[in-house]
């Protein structure tokens, strides 16, 4: 953490403020591995403050040595306010992102004679290459989801309804030391699967449908992202042709991934072959994001994105087809960008269309 605060500081400085407030919980955490849902962090050129109430006051002394810790009692800009006079600083930088206007209004009213101003994306820069501890978390995230999928493939059968396999895939990875699915579980069968984000509803599977399911474990904080599509007992000609064409993508997009390239340069390799295959309307989403604290990080892997990829970015792969009143197939992994080529977290198999 000490050495995280530094580099935030380093970053700060040419903002030219005398302290940074953090609200933020990713960025809260990041900073200084405090895990309670209420408090703020204060990072002065010297000093590293974490305000928060007393339920978490026993929690913060445990999880944050390095901090010196402020039991907030009523509001917490009053309490700010206060500490900002103490250490004589002027000019408080904060999270702009993060804030609403009636909290940076309330700040400029509570806390008279020091100037505010709004800073964008400071710890999120940070945030954007992994250290060795964190590409741990993430592949222990990313391992969670994989045998989680292994183990509720059985449990994929007409008549179950979508609900009961995302209930299946989450119980299996909190079992496994999972907090929590990363984001709302993504089971979508039949004509369904023709939605990006259909979230697992009520309706049954039925012999013959494509089945989407996209999900990822939480662990530590730090998420996994993994989207496969299987098919129930018949497989036909056509669902098998859109199968090859997006696996066709997406192993060329993965293929590209390294430092050096651009984002935009991955998503080319995912959507010029969606496109030239002729169903390029019919993938409407960016190939990819970076994941990490956040399900979604930058850089997004998009046309318009000319971010150059780095050693140790963490990055999603998942371009998809999706054809109204039919259906729709998509593959993700989740990949580690390195110096000459990448390192595919994911190890649930993806060659072939399943059937189940």
């Amino acid at each position: 953490m000490p050495e995280r605060i530094s580099r935030l500081r380093q970053l700060l400085e040419p903002a030219g403020i005398d302290a940074f407030y953090v609200t933020n919980p990713e960025n809260r955490y990041y900073l200084s591995g405090f895990t309670g849902s209420a408090g703020a962090l204060l990072l002065t050129r010297e000093q590293s403050y974490l305000l928060t109430d007393f339920r978490y006051t026993a929690q913060a002394a445990m999880e944050c040595p390095g901090y010196r810790l402020i039991e907030v009692s009523g509001a917490y800009a009053a309490v700010l306010f206060q500490i900002l006079k103490e250490n004589g600083i002027s000019r408080l930088g904060l999270e702009g992102d993060h804030q609403t206007c009636n909290q940076y209004f309330n700040l400029c009213k509570v806390c008279e004679g020091v100037e505010i101003k709004p800073l964008s994306d400071q710890v999120e820069q940070l945030r954007i290459l992994k250290d060795g501890s964190e590409i741990e978390l993430i592949e222990q995230a990313v391992s969670i989801a994989d045998q989680a999928f292994a183990q509720i493939l059985p449990v994929i059968n007409p008549g179950v309804a979508e609900q009961e396999i995302a209930l299946q895939l989450e119980y299996a990875m909190r079992r496994m030391g999972a907090g929590g699915p990363a984001f709302k579980i993504i089971v979508a069968s039949g004509v369904r699967s023709a939605l990006p984000h259909g979230v697992a509803s009520a309706k049954t599977i039925a012999v013959g449908d494509l089945v989407t399911l996209d999900f990822g474990a939480v662990y530590h904080g730090y998420h996994s992202d993994i989207t496969r599509t299987v098919v129930m007992n018949s497989l036909n000609m056509r669902q098998k042709e859109i199968y090859e064409i997006v696996l066709e993508a997406q192993m060329n997009a993965v293929a590209t991934v390294k430092a050096g390239v651009r984002a935009s340069d991955v998503d080319y390799a995912a959507r010029s072959i969606i496109e030239k295959k002729g169903y390029g309307e019919c993938f409407g989403h960016s190939t990819g994001h970076g994941l990490g604290l956040s399900i979604h990080e930058t850089p997004g892997l998009a046309a318009k994105n000319d971010t150059i990829l780095e050693p140790g970015m963490v990055v999603t792969i998942e371009p998809g087809i999706y054809i109204r009143n039919w259906g729709g197939v998509r593959i993700e992994d989740t990949v580690l960008v390195e110096d000459n080529g990448c390192r595919i977290l994911t190890k649930t198999p993806k060659e072939k269309l399943l059937v189940l």
